[in-house]
């Protein structure tokens, strides 16, 4: 328990000093001094270049880190159409990636020999036994089967048994699968913006919009892996039809859909293909009705956030996908619009910030699935001192 405990305090907040971990973890510097010493021996830590002494003198600190060499994780993300893999070092850094297309098949043999290929061949660059196999799939899963339950623009995966399927051919012990979104949160949790925090929604948009929860240092699942479909929330009773069959959905509101529907309608160019970065870039140029047509959604945007936050509280909203593209001028115009919804809280007003992970969110995140099955702990390690603030505000170094 307490070698977890280090490991765990490290991804919340490292590299951190022998003195720092002790402090994170309230463990004492001879138990402490004792497990490290085997993680070193075993050859999962390192000892990285001494920092500057402080003001104050004393023996130049070497903080802790994950070796290079120590087992590393694979990700996937199993797409209509695409799989993508990557190998993962333990640190988070993406050391290989694998890409593999397939066409549509009623029995998704095309697709389930894409899935092998393109995560064998990450598999096959590791130097030494990947930790595991995490998949995050762009649809509905039974996360407690690792099946694909519905994939909208891909219906031949349906069904798809993912994780008996990479454990019988690719003889893998640990596979764990999940939704995108979910698999985006654990990868802001381990090496994002996350990290450290308790308490976080990591919000994907652009073609449709999914959220994973991050609550209590965990992220949240429904029975079967079920929920996250935020986009499915209704926010207008009576509105516009949404593909799922209801009305008023908020992708109806907040999409890429409705977004070029309404720039079309305003005769901005470029209106079929239009995202964040360029109807910011039009806002900047002053063309007639972007800047407006920006603040709209903005505005619908921050809505779907109101109702997560007015539940659950999350703190902060980490932002993926296209919007990140629109630059801080969005990402303020979205915050201020959350912050003008909500009544005070003694907590302070929620932050929305757009992901430092860029393209690579969702393989980290589907690696993170592994670390949190290995793991099995709910979350960060309730630090017994406070931890150097700015740990817990950066993505991993």
């Amino acid at each position: 328990m307490n070698r977890v405990r280090i490991l765990q305090s490290l991804y919340d907040f490292g590299p951190l000093s022998r003195a720092e971990l002790a402090r994170v973890t309230g463990l004492s510097r001879s138990a402490l001094t004792v497990i490290v010493e085997e993680l070193v021996r075993q050859g999962l830590l390192t000892q990285e270049a001494a920092r500057p002494s402080s003001p104050a003198g004393g023996k130049p600190a070497r903080p802790l880190w994950f070796a290079p060499d120590s087992p590393p994780l694979i990700g996937v993300h199993l797409l209509p159409g695409r799989v993508e893999a990557a190998l993962v070092s333990a640190g988070g850094k993406v050391l290989t990636k694998a890409e593999r297309l397939f066409s549509a098949e009623p029995d998704a043999k095309a697709a389930v020999e894409a899935l092998v290929s393109a995560t064998a061949e990450v598999a096959g660059a590791a130097s030494t036994t990947p930790l595991g196999v995490g998949v995050a799939v762009g649809g509905m899963v039974d996360s407690d089967t690792g099946t694909v339950v519905k994939v909208a623009l891909a219906p031949e995966l349906d069904g798809l048994p993912v994780g008996r399927t990479l454990q019988d051919r690719l003889s893998m012990d640990l596979v764990c699968v999940d939704m995108h979104p979910r698999a985006q949160a654990l990868g802001d949790r381990w090496f994002g913006q996350g990290r450290g925090r308790s308490h976080f929604a990591s919000v994907y948009t652009g073609e449709a919009l999914g959220v994973g929860l991050v609550l209590g240092g965990d992220v949240h699942r429904g029975p079967a892996g079920a929920g996250g479909e935020v986009g499915h929330s209704i926010v207008q009773v009576d509105g516009e039809p949404c593909h799922c069959g209801q009305r008023g959905c908020w992708e109806t509101l907040a999409s890429h859909s409705w977004l070029r529907a309404q720039a079309a309608n305003r005769g901005l160019p470029g209106a079929t293909t239009l995202g964040a970065g360029a109807l910011s870039r039009l806002a900047a140029a002053r063309v007639p009705d972007a800047a407006e047509l920006l603040g709209e959604w903005a505005d619908n945007l921050a809505v779907g956030l109101v109702n997560l936050h007015q539940v659950f509280a999350p703190g902060l909203f980490i932002l993926h996908g296209d919007t990140v593209a629109g630059g801080e001028e969005l990402r303020s115009r979205i915050e201020r619009a959350l912050h003008s919804r909500i009544p005070p809280h003694p907590g302070g007003p929620p932050q929305v910030a757009f992901t430092a992970l860029e393209d690579q969110a969702t393989l980290l995140g589907a690696a993170g699935l592994v670390l949190s099955r290995h793991f099995n702990t709910p979350g960060p390690t309730p630090p017994r001192h406070t931890p150097p603030e700015e740990r817990t505000r950066h993505a991993m170094p």
